[in-house]
């Protein structure tokens, strides 16, 4: 049985998988794709406005495939990488547990309701791990 609570940082970089078997982060730890994020000059339609991070997102909601356009501001405080790198957003059911033993760019937060969310960076790849606060029904 594996330990889906611990950390993919020496397991990543030591083991090879084959062209048909999925990673390590969803085989076996249980992460679910949730969306790729990519960084642009181009404003897009419906863009939202998040101000504490200075950037516009777009996409998402309209996206079969999870993908999220990122338009920074001048100012932006995120990290470099995030702003500049497209980046794969996992959801995850233990954010601090996912968090542990990884390189960790943007600490845990709640950039909107119900949401937490921190960025690692992997071989030089950001990589979002995101929570969600489940909406009682």
């Amino acid at each position: 049985m594996v330990d889906k609570s611990s950390s993919m940082t020496a397991a990543a970089s030591t083991e090879y998988r084959r062209d048909d078997e999925p990673p390590a982060a969803t085989a076996r730890l249980g992460w679910r794709y949730h969306h790729i994020g990519i960084p642009t000059d181009i404003p897009h339609p419906d863009e939202e406005y998040i101000p504490q991070f200075k950037m516009f997102v777009s996409g998402f909601s309209t996206s079969p495939y999870g993908i999220e356009w990122m338009r920074f501001e001048p100012g932006c405080p995120l990290h470099e990488i995030i702003r500049t790198v497209p980046h794969i957003a996992f959801e995850v059911d233990d954010l601090e547990a996912a968090l542990q033993g990884q390189v960790v760019i943007s600490p845990a937060g709640s950039p909107s309701d119900g949401v937490r969310a921190a960025m690692i960076v992997h071989n030089g790849a950001p990589v979002e791990l995101i929570t969600f606060r489940r909406k009682q029904e």
